[in-house]
């Protein structure tokens, strides 16, 4: 077979979606979770959005329901929010919600320097690890089995 190899150090939008494109068939072909995954309305979106009395948003959280999980996507809060349980009782209430949606697992990922101590608190576990991403500093995937 012959063939050549193209090294390219900037950004290829038609190459990445051919490799999306194929890993795609390819999990489709191979997982009947992800295939089913792909079925419209298979994942629902979950965003809890806090605001001011002016409606600006103060912080709030994104996450997706599928396979019998909550992946939580995003979660801040403003810095004069935060240490107030405002965040503890958000995430109980994605929780519940998530819960109503047919989820009975939640999965997340955060930096040391973010809020694993947090998360911890509230029934999480650290499943996996990357010491040194950033460097430095370490990036772990959590997960929480609701009861």
């Amino acid at each position: 077979m012959v063939y050549k190899v193209t090294v390219l150090t900037e950004e290829h939008k038609e190459f990445t979606a051919f490799l999306n494109e194929q890993i795609r068939a390819y999990n489709n072909e191979h997982s009947h979770s992800h295939r089913a995954s792909r079925e419209a309305g298979a994942i629902q979106p979950l965003n809890i959005m806090v605001t001011d009395d002016e409606q600006q948003w103060l912080g709030g959280l994104t996450a997706e329901i599928y396979w019998d999980w909550m992946e939580i996507h995003k979660f801040w809060f403003q810095d004069t929010y935060r240490g107030q349980g405002l965040g503890g009782q958000l995430l109980a209430q994605a929780e519940e919600v998530a819960k109503q949606m047919g989820a009975t697992k939640a999965l997340l990922t955060t930096y040391e320097f973010q809020a694993r101590t947090f998360y911890e608190a509230k029934g999480y576990q650290v499943v996996g690890e990357i010491k040194d991403y950033p460097p430095g500093s370490s990036y772990y995937t959590m997960v929480k089995v609701f009861t």
